[in-house]
């Protein structure tokens, strides 16, 4: 990025003539592989696709005719796993549906890790999707990328050398990481421009929720719902009265989700015993989740909750629940927009396969999927407030 010329080249590339002829190679190769044994194994995937293995609806002799001339005249090996391996990618990846994907053993493990905050060794970094890149969310305390100078907004360009822009979050995460006291070269680019950071990877302390106390005010932050984070809040909580606090500030910035029931047991602090999500579903029905009785804690508790453009899935359900209920203020930024379910199906091998199955509606059957939730009071703030450890979302909930 030496002149301004190739700034401007900077910000219109969105995809390398190397990916492109990557997707095109695997377009070609679907074609191959869903033909090999397809109804040996094609059985046990029709239901996750609302079609039987006898859909008579269903021609694939046409699959059969092009895999029957690339394995008679293709001049070289065909791997028989591979081909199986690529044609169950390619069966999720034809329906279009960003969130239905079918993970090999590596990725569901890695998946796994990363529901559970089982991140290892890395940098410290959050990152995400933003205008048409993969970026710095935010930087966590205390970890090699904040002292090393990396910033939110920062543009995922290389790693060790190799360019990585162009893949989804979770490929570079996996680059990123390694083990504990080895190095990982870091090229982002800002403002056009690249930077290069030389990090010692180090083991990442990631808990799901944390409290903060300012005065009267208990600041809860909730970065994913894990297995325990209704537990963790539980606990924080239980120790509400003897600190005297009158007021919370529920901060679910950049949480992506996680499970469903960890997102219910939180709102049963605030909504006793009601519907605080309708799930409608062509296969599965409709169906509506409902809090326990008795345990709301909360539901009197004067209540903010911090959302932004990351919030989303299992978060959304909270901050839209709240906010029907009139249990909360809203404040920040419109959420992300992810309002459908997915069922995760453990597979042969190690190997996962995550479906979307159903819409998330609020209690007031307001939509959240390509829709979000827009905050009662909008307040933005912008990855410079960020780094310069400015809140202004943060003052305003404190204020109301």
């Amino acid at each position: 990025m030496e002149n301004n010329k190739e700034k401007q080249e900077w910000k219109e590339r969105k995809v390398s003539l190397g990916n492109a002829i990557i997707i095109g190679a695997v377009l070609a190769f679907v074609g191959l592989v869903v033909g090999v044994n397809w109804k040996n194994w094609f059985g046990g995937y029709g239901p996750y696709l609302g079609i039987g293995a006898n859909n008579s609806d269903v021609d694939w002799s046409a699959l059969d005719e092009v895999y029957g001339k690339l394995a008679s005249s293709y001049d070289g090996e065909i791997s028989k796993e591979a081909v199986v391996e690529g044609a169950k990618k390619g069966l999720t990846e034809a329906l279009g549906d960003k969130y239905t994907v079918y993970m090999d053993a590596e990725a569901a493990a890695d998946f796994t890790d990363d529901l559970h905050g089982n991140v290892g060794a890395g940098i410290g970094v959050e990152m995400g999707l933003r205008d048409g890149y993969v970026r710095v969310l935010r930087t966590l305390p205390d970890n090699p990328a904040r002292r090393a100078g990396i910033l939110a907004g920062d543009i995922l360009y290389k790693v060790n050398g190799e360019e990585v822009y162009s893949l989804e979050s979770d490929e570079i995460a996996k680059r990123v990481r390694g083990e504990p006291g080895t190095e990982v070269e870091v090229t982002i680019v800002r403002d056009g421009e690249e930077k290069t950071f030389k990090l010692k990877r180090e083991e990442i302390n990631n808990v799901s929720a944390y409290v903060d106390y300012d005065g009267k005010t208990a600041i809860i932050t909730v970065t994913r719902f894990d297995n325990d984070t209704g537990t963790l809040i539980q606990g924080f909580v239980g120790k509400f009265k003897e600190k005297g606090i009158d007021k919370v500030i529920l901060d679910l910035r950049g949480n992506g989700g996680g499970y469903v029931a960890a997102a219910k047991d939180l709102l049963g602090l605030w909504i006793d015993g009601d519907v605080i999500l309708k799930q409608k579903s062509k296969h599965f029905g409709d169906t509506e989740e409902k809090t326990s009785s008795g345990k709301a804690t909360l539901a009197d508790m004067k209540t903010i909750v911090l959302i932004n453009g990351s919030t989303a899935s299992a978060s959304e359900i909270v901050a839209g629940a709240l906010q029907d209920y009139g249990k909360a203020t809203l404040v920040g930024e419109k959420t992300y927009g992810k309002g459908v379910v997915q069922q995760l199906y453990d597979l042969s091998g190690g190997t996962k396969l995550k479906v979307t199955t159903a819409s998330w509606f609020t209690p007031k059957d307001r939509s959240i999927n390509g829709e979000g939730i827009v905050p009662d009071v909008e307040v933005e703030r912008t990855y410079e407030d960020i780094n310069a450890m400015r809140d202004p979302q943060l003052d305003k909930a404190k204020k109301l």
